[in-house]
């Protein structure tokens, strides 16, 4: 009987030495003429493990990792192939604590499946949503995504069926799916693993969207740097196309969808979705003025969804298994799981996809399991380099869009960034000024020249220049980003700067100017 070894094959497995360990693999099996194959799925999200090679057995898939093509030889000496002892052995794939403890919905074949295999994605639920939607008229279909609360995963956490909504009641010739899979965050990879892992679950979710609103035409916006997530994406289409999935017949009935994929240039302002629509139009990567809403108004002038990767790829379950099975999941109005992304000075960073509710400090504490470091934790910056800095003393706060709002904080993408007691936040907050006047558009003035003021106020008060009046300044040029700008880069900017001098306030103590040595 054929040996199935799974090697993954995402862009954070290949940068950790994927492709070495999978030629040395092959190297063994044909030098020892063994009967053995290999697949090439994605990563299970434990970086620290990665690569993480798989071998299918009789008791199920075991795991050894981090795997370096050195090993490969006493692997295969100690019997790997049918899951024998080895001191990289973790022993059963699903017993591993950190995979144990997550409840994978959108997340449920990534790492399982050959991203690419159909058949695979079939036997393991896939396309079981898009089979129920295609019985359904779009009033029910929204009805149910309005139901189960799903709410946008990309950040702002705008309830998804009332957009979908919005664009099925828009009377327009033409409408469109838009998929914004421009991942610039620092700290976030949940698109990309979704993308290179398990794409038909996306291209399901934006078939779904179409039906729904009346859409015939779908868009992947995604970022030059992703040339994995594109190649794999692109090849998913194409299989998908071929297979009646997309086209002019979805899975043979009258409904007509399809889409393509279109890379754009890394500017990070292009992830907020007007200024993403503008670069897909071909035009300069600038916010829009609001209204009108894209719903009304989007891509081509005509009604328009523009959702998250992970709000897409969250449908599909949603269809198949019900909107009470979907809500039963989460918190308040925070429905639903969350694929929280950790990142930092951490000791288990990865990917852990869990129900809304979980307190920050099990998140960093328990599933990170502290910083790499081994030195405490100072702070934790959640939802990308736009996110607020939580002290230790705020990590009761449980994964929740509006408890994180209550301390002026942010789910954002779910990013999660830990930093140990040497981290200086006064400098993280110079970063984020710095980091908001390199990537601005330049459309708005508060935060065009807001974050260049910004920048220089803070060095102002790292350099003891009259502290407290530069402090207040501080403070009130982020008040006039936060409500003046137009688009969440100028707008969202405060939040590192002001959760810094709040929750830190030792970090930007005044500094005696240093006197020319004598």
């Amino acid at each position: 009987m054929t040996v199935t070894i799974f090697i993954p094959r995402d862009a954070a497995s290949l940068a950790l030495g994927a492709e070495k360990v999978a030629t040395a693999v092959a190297g063994e099996i044909a030098a020892r003429g063994l009967d053995a194959r290999i697949v090439r799925n994605g990563s299970r999200g434990m970086f620290w493990l990665e690569p993480l090679v798989e071998v299918r057995t009789e008791r199920g898939r075991v795991a050894y990792g981090p795997v370096k093509a050195s090993d490969v030889r006493s692997l295969f000496d100690a019997g790997f192939l049918s899951g024998q002892g080895h001191p990289l052995c973790l022993g059963l794939t699903k017993e591993i604590p950190f995979l144990r403890q997550q409840t994978r919905l959108t997340f449920s074949r990534c790492g399982v499946t050959d991203p690419l295999s159909l058949d695979d994605y079939r036997h393991y639920e896939g396309l079981k949503g898009l089979e129920k939607t295609i019985a359904m008229t779009p009033a029910e279909i929204v009805a149910q995504v309005t139901d189960s609360g799903l709410r946008g995963r990309g950040g702002a956490g705008f309830p998804t069926g009332i957009k979908w909504k919005t664009v099925m009641e828009a009377a327009a010739p033409q409408k469109y799916i838009v998929c914004n899979a421009d991942e610039g965050d620092s700290a976030t990879f949940a698109d990309r693993m979704i993308m290179e892992g398990d794409p038909f679950v996306l291209i399901e979710g934006m078939v779904i969207a179409g039906i729904a609103t009346g859409a015939t035409k779908g868009y992947v916006y995604t970022r030059s740097e992703y040339p994995h997530a594109i190649a794999t994406m692109s090849e998913a289409i194409g299989i998908a196309r071929k297979a009646g999935i997309l086209g002019s017949s979805v899975l043979g009935s009258a409904h007509v969808f399809d889409m393509e994929i279109r890379s754009g240039a890394g500017a990070y302002v292009c992830g907020e979705e007007t200024s993403l629509l503008n670069s897909l139009e071909g035009k300069r990567g600038v916010v829009r003025a609001k209204p009108p809403l894209p719903a009304l108004q989007g891509f081509l002038g005509r009604p328009t969804v523009v959702n998250n990767v992970i709000s897409l790829a969250s449908i599909p379950v949603i269809m198949d298994r019900g909107a009470e099975f979907y809500r039963d999941f989460g918190m308040g109005r925070s429905r639903g799981t969350i694929p929280i992304q950790i990142a930092g000075n951490v000791r288990h960073g990865g990917l852990f996809e869990t129900a809304f509710g979980l307190s920050l400090g099990e998140i960093v504490d328990q599933i990170g399991g502290g910083t790499a470091s081994g030195r405490p934790v100072k702070a934790v910056q959640v939802g990308g380099p736009l996110g607020a800095y939580f002290p230790r003393a705020l990590f009761d706060r449980p994964f929740d869009y509006e408890a994180f709002a209550a301390k002026d904080g942010l789910i954002g993408h779910a990013g999660i960034t830990v930093f140990d007691d040497t981290a200086d936040l006064l400098k993280q907050a110079r970063f984020a000024m710095e980091f908001c006047a390199i990537e601005s558009c330049g459309k708005c003035t508060p935060c065009r020249i807001g974050s260049t003021r910004g920048v220089e106020t803070v060095d102002r008060i790292a350099r003891g220049i009259e502290p407290e009046k530069n402090k207040a300044l501080l403070a009130d040029l982020c008040n006039t980003m936060k409500f003046g700008s137009l688009c969440a880069l100028g707008g969202f900017t405060p939040y590192p700067v002001m959760s810094a001098m709040t929750h830190f306030p030792e970090d930007f103590a005044p500094t005696p100017l240093i006197e020319a040595a004598e």
